[in-house]
């Protein structure tokens, strides 16, 4: 009777110990997979990280003269060099340019969208000339190839006279008459971090017709760049349909920030390019 007992008691404790280790297996393996996942993501971003370090380029920006002058012609050249600091010899092109340069006055009353010539070896070259003195704010806009798109920008203080400044306030009328056409911009919300798509309609100003043979500009319907009041955002945007000939042209962007921004849509009719201004809030 007493080895029967025994017997049954050494069976009781084995199988406690038993559960106890299922128990706890369970448990490691719970926890393995969670760290496996954790190290997985981990590496995911990890090469994420490098590929953008990979990618990397710096600008060097320098002009003719140590300080540009309004009405006067000034060469400036823009050097591109990967992080190492050796030349980027080959950009892919974007819209039929290899390098779009966007050049605006401190307070946006002034803009102009150019396209530097490319030298090789990373060397473009450009002639600009300042309207006015004051404060500038360049945007280099391109493509090493391969990689995806690069803005890189750059500040400028031009001497002589200044231009008299107005405050950047939202249009409270958002149709234009510029050229002979009558262009009209509509939307959804404007609200930071959220898709929008914005509409340009084009007319003829005297008929009030829909123009709906729009000719391509750098390949597509038309361009649309947009810069916060601050001059810190940069936005460059294309067509959501580069085919589309009008009258509506639509382009869909999220603004990266609440506040005042200026819109500059570019479009071409009949061999010429217009350039139509709008400035909005966004919530």
């Amino acid at each position: 009777m007493k080895k029967i007992m025994l017997l049954t008691l050494i069976s009781a404790l084995l199988i406690a110990n038993g559960c106890g280790k299922s128990d706890n297996t369970n448990e490691n393996q719970h926890t393995n997979h969670e760290n496996m996942q954790q190290g997985e993501n981990h590496e995911g971003m990890h090469h994420e990280t490098n590929q953008s370090q990979d990618i990397a380029t710096q600008t060097v920006w320098k002009f003719s003269k140590e300080t540009p002058k309004s009405n006067e012609m000034v060469e400036l050249t823009i050097q591109i060099n990967d992080k190492d600091g050796k030349p980027v010899k080959d950009f892919d092109i974007q819209h039929e340019k290899l390098m779009h340069l966007i050049v605006v006055s401190k307070d946006l009353s002034y803009f102009d969208h150019l396209h530097p010539e490319y030298k090789g070896d990373g060397l473009f070259t450009i002639s600009l000339n300042f309207p006015a003195g004051g404060e500038y704010k360049l945007y280099a806009d391109y493509v090493p190839k391969g990689t995806s798109k690069v803005v890189k920008n750059h500040t400028v203080t031009v001497g002589g006279e200044k231009a008299q400044t107005t405050p950047l306030k939202p249009d409270e009328n958002l149709t234009k008459a510029v050229e002979g056409k009558e262009i009209t911009l509509s939307f959804d919300e404007l609200k930071a971090g959220t898709d929008v798509t914005l509409n340009f309609n084009i007319k003829d100003q005297k008929t009030g017709r829909p123009i709906t043979n729009l000719q391509p500009y750098l390949g597509a319907v038309g361009h649309v760049v947009i810069i916060s009041k601050d001059i810190e955002e940069y936005l460059h945007v294309h067509p959501m349909d580069e085919k589309a000939k009008g009258p509506d042209a639509k382009f869909m962007t999220k603004f990266p920030k609440s506040g005042i921004y200026k819109i500059w849509g570019q479009f071409q009719h009949e061999g010429k390019v217009i350039t139509v201004p709008f400035v909005v809030k966004v919530s």
